[in-house]
């Protein structure tokens, strides 16, 4: 007799929802590492697991709160700055018992005032409190207002692809549809309005109601910065079409050239006045993984809404209410990355060092890894100009897209196997993040350390030059 939690009997919605970025590709990068291989995880953003060192500041703080016996230390200013002590207190009168405590399912209310206030602070405009919500990771902010917002698999939400997989697997999950609308690679992963309206055109006359659109800035996998001309045409089609806007800007803080800097789409549509401004529906996620903290492991986030009416928010707040809070530490790090230290605090400097550290060697690694890609044979990468990842074209022959079927193998699938097996790169197929048909890439990130990347670079040149001439009949393979 089968059993309720037998595969078979699994919720359809639970086998159905996939997530490249730990599937086929990390799972024998993991099998390979037992095995005693050097495999270097360039699958996933995880920025300390390949050596970023964390930030002085936020983590000195957090030594604090977890142990506040150390405040009562008489030599505790020896060890820590006055400034870090200054605020470990004041994070911990803002809990109801410290660390250990459950704060409200919200997040604790002065922490949420710090992040309103950043925000105020970016965008110019008033933010209020009790429309931000603390999460642990955006990720949990993004699954939370999609299960509000989808109720079927008659209801869609517009998703970039290439997109990042959190949003194919949760709208799976929740039995919702997926409706891709297709960026434009040759115009550096650039969004196009037309192909858009298309895509809604063809999901409605499928019975489809389009609910919401994803926009990610900067991109990933793509790493493209919207302009604020893209972000006005995305604002005013959402409004135009009666979708909320659900904007993912983690990598708000990666930013890798001066001519397209970070701008919010709240602060856009604020500055575009009008009803649109006052009727849009739009959701704002943000998160301490990315950036110069790529706090990862420590899962703070938040969400951010506008033009949610209140009977919504409070259904939200019932939702959250489930999970009772979020991790409060994660909490406390959110506080820290948007209030950090001010001009004339002891850390200032050090912080400042340092983080100015890390995104000019990210940086750098763009354009090594870019120049990297574009000087192998049959790969066209686009400059990273924000987030953490180069999404490199591999055209591939036909006889290797052959031996891949023979293999069972989506192509990408099968090229990025190869590339682990031989170099210990792991890789994320470009399949998982979906792509045009017959077009073919890779994800990998931009965080190996800077001094590694030469020889890294070189090691994927040699492999794919060599699967190049094994698969190629003759040389100069034209591209898609």
């Amino acid at each position: 007799m089968s059993k309720p939690l037998d595969y078979e009997n699994l919720n359809e919605n639970v086998k159905k929802c996939q997530y490249a970025v730990r599937g086929e590709l990390y799972l024998r990068a993991s099998e390979l590492q037992k095995e005693g291989k050097k495999i270097i995880f360039t699958n996933v953003g995880n920025p300390h697991a390949l050596g970023q060192k964390p930030l002085t500041f936020p983590r000195q703080v957090i030594a604090l709160c977890q142990a506040p016996f150390l405040l009562d230390d008489p030599n505790v200013g020896l060890v820590f700055p006055s400034d870090t002590i200054a605020r470990a207190k004041h994070y911990l009168s803002l809990t109801s018992g410290g660390l250990g405590a459950y704060s409200d399912s919200r997040g604790v209310p002065g922490i949420r005032k710090e992040v309103a206030e950043f925000i105020e602070r970016r965008d110019g405009y008033p933010s209020d409190p009790e429309l931000i919500f603390l999460t642990d990771g955006a990720s949990k902010g993004v699954m939370q207002i999609l299960n509000a917002t989808i109720r079927g698999d008659r209801d869609g939400i517009l998703v970039p692809v290439p997109q990042y997989p959190l949003y194919s697997a949760t709208i799976s999950l929740l039995g919702g549809s997926l409706i891709p609308y297709y960026l434009e690679e040759t115009a550096n992963w650039g969004l196009d309005i037309v192909n858009l309206r298309q895509s809604v055109a063809q999901a409605r006359s499928q019975g489809i109601t389009v609910r919401a659109m994803v926009i990610i800035n900067p991109g990933n996998p793509t790493g493209q910065c919207l302009s604020i001309a893209n972000l006005k045409e995305v604002l005013q089609f959402c409004y135009q079409n009666n979708l909320v806007l659900l904007g993912d800007e983690v990598y708000q803080q990666n930013i890798y050239q001066d001519e397209r800097p970070f701008i919010s789409a709240r602060k856009v549509l604020m500055d575009m006045g009008g009803p649109i401004s006052k009727e849009l529906q739009l959701v704002s996620f943000h998160t301490v993984s990315k950036g110069y903290w790529g706090e990862c492991g420590q899962r703070g986030g938040y969400f951010e809404m506008t033009n949610i009416s209140p009977k919504t928010v409070e259904e939200i707040y019932k939702v959250a209410s489930i999970s009772l809070s979020p991790n409060v530490p994660g909490q406390i790090f959110l506080g820290l990355m948007v209030n950090p230290p001010k001009p004339g605090d002891i850390s200032y400097e050090r912080f400042v060092r340092e983080s100015k550290g890390i995104l000019e060697s990210l940086r750098k690694r763009a354009q090594i890894m870019t120049d990297g890609f574009n000087s192998c044979r049959n790969v066209v990468c686009n400059f990273t100009e924000g987030a953490m990842y180069s999404f490199p074209q591999i055209r591939l022959p036909p006889k290797a897209i052959e031996a891949a079927k023979k293999a069972g193998k989506v192509p990408d699938v099968f090229y990025c196997l190869k590339l682990l097996e031989a170099t210990g790169i792991s890789t994320v197929p470009g399949s998982g993040f979906g792509q045009k048909d017959g077009v073919f890439h890779l994800r990998t990130t931009i965080l190996p350390a800077e001094e590694d990347m030469p020889a890294i670079m070189a090691s994927f040149k040699k492999f794919n030059d060599e699967f190049m001439e094994q698969y190629e009949d003759y040389r100069g393979y034209s591209r898609m």
